[in-house]
């Protein structure tokens, strides 16, 4: 029996495929399809096999959000606190794939709206397949950009085009999106495409891939003088790792290296 509802989970290969099904709903999601992707990435986290993550979904959509049949979300007599299904519902979510020590591949199948926006760019390296729309939705309802979308669409964007963006609802698409940086790139075969991406990444040192993301991150909100301090522990430490002696043997002897993750 598996252990999970709203989402597939499986092993292939030392890489976690996360499968969201909810395909009725066209992947929104309520309070317990996010708790089964947080409960999914950190299974895969723990699991020495695992090397890389796949973030997926069935169907037509990827994520379109908070699934608003929800009672955790519906008004009733009282006003619903929509701060605290963030930050007991949509930010752990996001964050869980942002503190993931293994990279997350989004293998964005279908469209991403509201909050489904900040799930699929919370992804560490992002596969969209062609024509794919992404969609803000919140002023239509009468709220604002949630769970970091703001902050990551301003980075990429600049100001003007993001107040534009969530203001008016037209939607981005993958090729809009991967000229930008938002994501990494648009394919026809987008499962096939994240299985190349997750077989190089499987095959590098464990702790170099995690360090890398978490500079990366670093970098992205900090001063250049603070991400220079930030590289030499990241560097001390991987330099006295057995990964590093195999890499440089691997070097002289003309071979691939066979990182061991310690």
């Amino acid at each position: 029996m598996s252990d999970y509802s709203f989402i597939n989970y499986e092993v292939e290969d030392q890489t976690a495929f996360i499968t969201i099904n909810r395909e009725e709903v066209y992947n929104a999601l309520n309070a317990d399809a996010k708790y089964e992707i947080v409960k999914a990435v950190r299974a895969a986290n723990k699991d020495t096999e695992v090397r890389s993550i796949i973030l997926t979904a069935k169907g037509k959509a990827f994520c379109t959000g908070q699934d608003l049949n929800d009672r955790s979300v519906q008004a009733g007599e009282k006003p619903v606190d929509l701060g605290n299904t963030l930050e007991t519902e949509w930010n752990p979510l996001v964050q869980s794939i942002r503190d993931s020590k293994k990279i997350i591949i989004g293998a964005i199948n279908g469209v991403s709206a509201g909050a489904g926006l900040s799930v699929a760019l919370a992804c560490d390296y992002i596969i969209a397949a062609p024509g794919v729309k992404f969609i803000s939705g919140f002023s239509k309802l009468g709220l604002a950009p949630d769970a970091g979308s703001s902050f990551t669409f301003t980075r990429a964007l600049g100001s003007k085009r993001t107040l534009d963006f969530f203001l008016f609802n037209e939607p981005l698409t993958s090729e809009e999106l991967a000229s930008s940086g938002l994501i990494n790139s648009v394919s026809s075969e987008l499962i096939e495409s994240a299985k190349e991406v997750s077989k190089k990444i499987n095959a590098m040192a464990p702790h170099c891939v995690e360090l890398i993301k978490k500079n990366i991150q670093f970098a992205a909100e900090s001063t250049f003088k603070e991400s220079i301090n930030n590289e030499i522990y990241a560097q001390r430490f991987l330099g006295n790792s057995e990964d590093y002696k195999e890499g440089l043997s691997a070097f002289f002897e003309k071979r691939a290296p066979n990182f061991k993750g310690n």
